[in-house]
Order: structure tokens, then sequence, then C-alpha cells
């Protein structure tokens, strides 16, 4: 008989448990917090300036970040930080106000609800992980039941809404799985690193902002009050347990967690604008729930003993990495 030692992490599968699940937690704030920017751009902001507010979201809250920090980028990092400024803020921002603007929030949300279908072809070609049909078929559920939650009978389509829903949920999903790819320079920290994204997203979005929209609009109160919270909340804080989660997590795992922004802006449109929750929608929301539980399960794995032939040893193996890590 063949002894075999096993190697446990220290506090043992109990404290990784516990540990991915805070992180998870942790993780989901963001989401969570974005759904609030549907309801806080047609209630808040001066409507017509998009770039704007993705630029004053971006910009200094990346420059606060680096005042604190004092980090820089080395190397190759001038340009990989460049690169993913662009993806997770640059365009994504104004491309997520165009769609809310010129969409229903619904048709909005379930646009951006795409994004888990997206990560999971990406992760083929970019961090070379094989094609999961039950991450496929976990992501349609949940584009499915978020369309149920938010569609109506009598949403509006707009061509330019639609494309640009689309494209901000293709720029973010490269946007994130690129950051996987990369990780996070050895000594820079969470903060830095978001701060180094947001600086280079809001100087891509200012001379862009200016030559299309011109003078920026008039800021009231409570635009001012719209604006600090998506950029202090919304853009800084999320976005650094944003990154956090990417660097920890499956990235496949990270992105279907996008599917609670659309679920907190239906959440929020039935509190404060009276919109009503019906049993269809209520199905929808069990889906969605649904398929952000089963992205976070590991796949199943293969046992070496059920492949070996009868009267062969097994040799010792590692531990299977969770499904979505770089194999």
């Amino acid at each position: 008989m063949t002894s075999r030692t096993v190697q446990r992490a220290p506090g043992g599968a109990g404290g990784t448990l516990h540990g991915t699940m805070a992180r998870t937690a942790l993780t989901a704030l963001a989401p969570s917090v974005w759904g609030t920017t549907y309801i806080v751009t047609t209630q808040f902001l001066p409507p017509g300036h998009p770039l704007f507010a993705g630029f004053l979201r971006a910009l200094p809250a990346g420059l606060i970040a680096l005042a604190l920090t004092r980090k820089l980028p080395r190397g190759a990092w001038w340009g990989k930080a460049a690169v993913l400024g662009v993806l997770n803020i640059g365009l994504f921002l104004p491309l997520l106000f165009i769609a809310a603007e010129r969409l229903p929030g619904g048709v909005a949300a379930t646009l951006s609800a795409a994004q888990p279908l997206i990560v999971a072809v990406l992760a083929v070609t970019v961090l070379h992980e094989r094609l999961s049909a039950r991450r496929l078929l976990w992501g349609g559920a949940g584009v499915a039941g978020v369309a149920l939650v938010v569609i109506g009978p009598n949403a509006a389509l707009d061509t330019a809404g639609i494309a640009a829903g689309l494209a901000g949920a293709a720029t973010m999903a490269l946007g994130v799985t690129l950051t996987k790819r990369w990780g996070r320079p050895d000594g820079v920290s969470p903060l830095a690193f978001t701060g180094w994204q947001l600086t280079a997203g809001g100087m891509f979005l200012t001379p862009l902002t200016f030559l299309v929209e011109g003078a920026p609009p008039a800021i009231d109160l409570h635009a001012a009050l719209g604006y600090l919270w998506l950029g202090l909340v919304g853009g800084l804080i999320t976005f650094v347990l944003w990154f956090q989660g990417i660097a920890a997590l499956p990235v496949t795992s990270v992105a279907v967690l996008g599917l609670f922004s659309p679920l907190v802006a239906a959440v929020l449109g039935a509190v404060v604008l009276g919109q009503t929750l019906g049993p269809v929608q209520l199905a929808g929301f069990g889906l969605a729930l649904a398929s952000i539980v089963a992205g976070q399960l590991p796949g199943p794995t293969r046992s070496p003993d059920a492949t070996s032939a009868p009267g062969t040893s097994t040799p010792p193996t590692s531990t299977p990495a969770p499904e979505g890590t770089p194999r």
C-alpha cells in the first residue's frame, strides 16, 4: 500500500474557505454600488454630459489615490497601467453613462450583464483556460435572469444606446481579463494600483470630454452630491475592492459578480421610484442569484484514482487549481 503525505494550507480548509467567502463578499460590494449609477445618473446629474460624468468620476479620485500613496508605475507598467486605465475606466465609464442615458435602465443593465459570457471566452484566449460549458450556461442564465427582472414590455430600444452598452461590457471584460493576466507589481498597494488606472482613464477622457461636449454643465447641490458619490464611493473605493478581488479570485467568478449591479438597480427602482416587481421579475431575480452562486463554485475535478489502471500505483498529485485559475 502506498502511503501519501497531505500538506494542508495554514489555517486549514475552513480558514481558506472563510477567507475566500470574505473576499468574494467584499468584491461583490463593488458592482452592488455600481448599481446605483443608473438612478444617480437619471435623478441627480445634468443630462447630456456622459463624458463629463466619466471624467469627473475618474480623474479626481485617481489623483487623490496618487497623492496618498506617492507611488508611480515603473518600466513596462507605464504602458500596462495606461491600457488597463483606458479599458476599465476611460472607455467603460462613458459607454456606461451613454447607455444609461439613451436606454431604459433595464435594457442597459441587461447588456452589461453579458460581461461574464465575454470573460468566459476571453479566458480561453488570454489566460489559456479551458472553455467551460458550465460557465457559458450559467452566464446565459444570468443574462436571462437580469432580462426578466429589468426589461419591461414597453422598453424602448436605441441603436446608439445598445452599441454603447455592448461595447462597455466588452471593454470591461477585456480589462478584467488583462488585469488578471498581468497581476499587480510587487510592492504596489491596491490603492496605488487603482490610482494608476483611474488617473490614466481620467486623462484619456480629458480631451474627449471638452472636445465633444464643450463647456461643463452647471453643477447644483444635487449634481455635486451625485458626482461625489460616483467619484469617491462608486469610483475610488469600489475599484480598489474590485481589483483586489480580481487578483485573489478566479476571473470568471469575479465577472459573474457584476450581475449584482442590475439587480441593485432594479431594487432601487422599486424602492425609490415605485417600480413594481411582479412574479416574473422575482423569478428572474432568483435565476440571476442562482447564476451568481454557481459562478463561485469550483468546477468538477476528476480524481486521479478513477483513471488509474487496476493494480497500478498512483503518484502523489498536487491539489487541483480551482476553475478559473490560469493553467
